[in-house]
């Protein structure tokens, strides 16, 4: 199945509420103030932040009131291309190689499974990977990643529970250094992102990496619950000033009915969705598509 068949799949709870509540809107309400004032709330009742919703409107009623327009179609057009303008105002990086994707975020969101799908997807685009379990603190984080690291076929590097993480850093840089591995991921465990000695945990293993291999391109990827909706803007909020984030990685999109969040994610803090799971299996992750996702939306 294609990313838009999924996405589709995936955003189906959203866009049932979203594309009910915009019919109910257009029978009930020529364009006018209490139109958009009820448009500005759809949007927010979808989890887009109050901040992002009031400024998509305000630019879809000056287009329609400068193009005298009310033909619903025109309205709901306008309404994807500024939502999509949004998801792109974070463009996403370009990714080099040889490169380093250190993934961070809070307990629950699925970090080392995502971990496993990124390194099948490097690997479908035939690169070769390496994974390094840096999250010490679980042993059942260690183990779990060694069984995605199998289905993947990729090497992994670890050391002992408890181990420093960034020790297992450190062995996984001299690792990708010396086999000329194109790609290196880095699990870590899952913070309280309120907790500052775990941050400070993340920082140090950011040094080691940019310390031990300024060659590789290093991108730092905050994993994130789609179902946890407007609190995720706050996480991603306090990550970036932590390790100064390069792009999110969405997980269980398909479980949520409120996906509104990304745009907030996107417009407000600048920061772009890289990768978006959209079911349980390996192959259920794909590069996010800003246009795929708006239409899926709707």
């Amino acid at each position: 199945m294609s990313f838009f068949g999924k996405i589709k799949d995936a955003l189906k709870k959203t866009k049932e509420g979203v594309s009910a509540k915009l019919r109910q809107l257009f029978l009930k309400n020529k364009l006018g103030d209490a139109f958009y004032d009820e448009l500005e709330e759809i949007l927010i009742s979808s989890d887009v932040g109050v901040a992002t919703a009031e400024e998509v409107v305000e630019q879809v009623k000056e287009e329609a009131i400068g193009n005298k327009i009310k033909d619903e179609q025109f309205v709901t057009d306008l309404l994807k291309d500024i939502l999509e303008d949004t998801l792109n105002e974070a463009p996403v990086p370009e990714i080099k190689y040889p490169c380093v994707m250190m993934f961070v975020g809070v307990n629950g969101v699925g970090k080392t499974t995502t971990i496993g799908k990124v390194a099948n997807w490097f690997v479908r685009q035939k690169k070769t990977v390496t994974v390094a379990a840096a999250d010490t603190f679980r042993a059942a984080a260690i183990d779990q990643l060694n069984v995605w690291a199998d289905r993947a076929k990729v090497k992994i590097v670890k050391h002992e529970e408890g181990s420093d993480p960034s020790a297992v850093v450190f062995d996984a840089v001299s690792s990708a250094k010396a086999r000329g591995t194109d790609v290196l991921l880095i699990d870590t465990a899952g913070r309280l992102h309120v907790k500052e000695n775990l941050m400070k945990e993340l920082a140090k293993m950011d040094r080691v990496v940019q310390r031990e291999y300024p060659q590789a391109a290093f991108y730092k990827f905050l994993v994130l619950d789609a179902t946890t909706g407007q609190n995720a803007v706050s996480q991603a909020r306090v990550f970036d000033e932590a390790v100064e984030l390069d792009g999110i990685v969405l997980t269980k999109l398909d479980g949520t009915a409120k996906g509104g969040f990304v745009f907030s994610l996107c417009g407000e803090l600048k920061i772009p969705v890289v990768f978006a799971g959209v079911g349980e299996k390996i192959d259920d992750l794909e590069l996010f598509d800003a246009e795929q996702f708006v239409e899926g939306f709707f």
